[in-house]
């Protein structure tokens, strides 16, 4: 008999992206007129060009692969050495992390879910509400949870709400639990944790033998050091902290897939019977095993990145998507709205009308406006009553917009 694993069918409600998907899919096929004006400002997909200094060094990579004496097959699983390093002596200078703590992948989302092959069965794991659904779903899918409620929250689960109240950054968890999902700047919100919160939330690991899982995926949009990009910058992280990062956001990757996950040496885990054991190793060995890394052309454009007209260029788009967050949290100001995030961060989290619910909203924005938000109750519970900009676009296209948030809201 072909078993199945029957976690996947707790997953009732699907993936939040699919389902707008659908919705979307229903409404062009039902107002192909109106479809001819849509503009998509749900997913955090990029639409600027690739930095030149990235596809100038792919397309040199590719020509070497043309040449039998330049030829490469195989590389190595964890990633090449030269953007291991390079990561290193520009992300994380003078923060102690050495290149082999450095592993390439394919994206943030694949390392945020794939982690939990390292960890046991019967872990108690503390997500933030609203969250990044991969968190949640990838849970469901180990048999790290129950079944969800009639709110979407599956038992099992320890969720810390982010509020308006708590500036979206949580309260400490009340109970013991081994893993702990952070994503400062945070998605979906845009918000991000200071140095003194994050002071205490390293604490608080260390002092329960608890791991934080740090999805710094969104690092570059943080305008000002006064805001820590890294959870590395922090005393005692190395201790009790990993830390994922893509060049998605930041590159334009996200056709690309790059990415990476750092796991300090001291960083351990425990067995049932106390030993402790080197996440590193571990999750060195499951990656040498289930993948055979990213492909060389990749690494040598994720490495043009960090070259000094790749960082130009980078800061360049930045730029341009950060002048979108602000016209997009300007527009949802001028028409009465509370907004928070766009800051720090490419994503506008934006309060509902009084009397609208996320997906009310997300419906009113589709048949009204022509425009795809994401509804912030697909991100959890807490999310109910709001919803999520994405300022991932051109500029004239967020202008309109701009334009049509006020002639629908206004």
């Amino acid at each position: 008999m072909e078993l199945v694993n029957e976690n996947f069918l707790k997953l009732k409600a699907g993936y939040l992206f699919p389902e707008i998907g659908r919705r979307v899919k229903a409404f062009l096929e039902a107002e192909p007129e109106k479809g001819k004006r849509l503009i998509r400002c749900g997913i955090g997909d990029v639409t600027e060009p690739l930095p030149d200094a990235a596809r100038e060094a792919m397309k040199a990579a590719v020509d070497e692969l043309g040449s039998r004496e330049t030829f490469r097959g195989y590389g190595p699983e964890q990633g090449y050495e030269f953007l291991r390093k390079a990561i290193v002596d520009n992300a994380y200078s003078g923060l102690g992390v050495d290149a082999d703590e450095v592993f390439i992948s394919d994206g943030s989302k694949c390392d945020t879910g794939n982690i939990l092959d390292i960890f046991g069965k019967g872990i108690k794991v503390a997500i933030t509400d609203p969250v990044y659904p991969v968190y949640v779903d990838t849970n469901v899918m180990a048999g790290n949870t129950g079944e969800a409620d009639a709110s979407g929250r599956f038992e099992g689960l320890v969720y810390l709400p982010c509020t308006a109240e708590n500036e979206f950054v949580p309260a400490l968890p009340e109970e013991k639990v081994d893993l702990i999902y952070l994503c400062y700047p945070n998605n979906p919100t845009g918000t991000v944790a200071t140095r003194e919160q994050l002071e205490k939330w390293v604490a608080w690991a260390k002092a329960n033998d608890a791991i934080i899982l740090y999805d710094a995926a969104y690092e570059a949009y943080v305008q000002g050091s006064e805001v820590p990009k890294s959870i590395f910058e922090i005393e005692g992280a190395r201790e009790c902290a990993m830390e994922f990062r893509s060049f998605s956001k930041n590159g334009g990757f996200t056709g690309v897939r790059c990415a990476y996950v750092v796991i300090p040496k001291e960083l351990t885990g425990s067995t049932k019977s106390g030993e402790r054991v080197s996440l590193h190793g571990l999750w060195a060995r499951r990656h040498a095993t289930k993948f055979n890394g990213c492909s060389y052309p990749v690494q040598r454009g994720a490495e043009a990145l960090f070259s000094v007209e790749g960082k130009m260029q980078v800061a360049k788009l930045v730029k341009h998507y950060m002048g979108n967050a602000a016209l997009l949290s300007a527009a949802c100001k001028k028409i009465g709205l509370a907004v928070y995030g766009g800051e720090h961060s490419p994503y506008v989290w934006v309060k509902c009308p009084e009397g609208v619910d996320s997906w009310g909203m997300f419906d009113k924005m589709l048949h009204e406006a022509q425009v795809v938000i994401t509804p912030g109750s697909g991100f959890g519970a807490a999310g109910e009553g709001y919803f999520r900009i994405s300022a991932f676009n051109t500029r004239e296209k967020v202008e309109e917009v701009c334009a049509r948030l006020e002639a629908v809201l206004g």
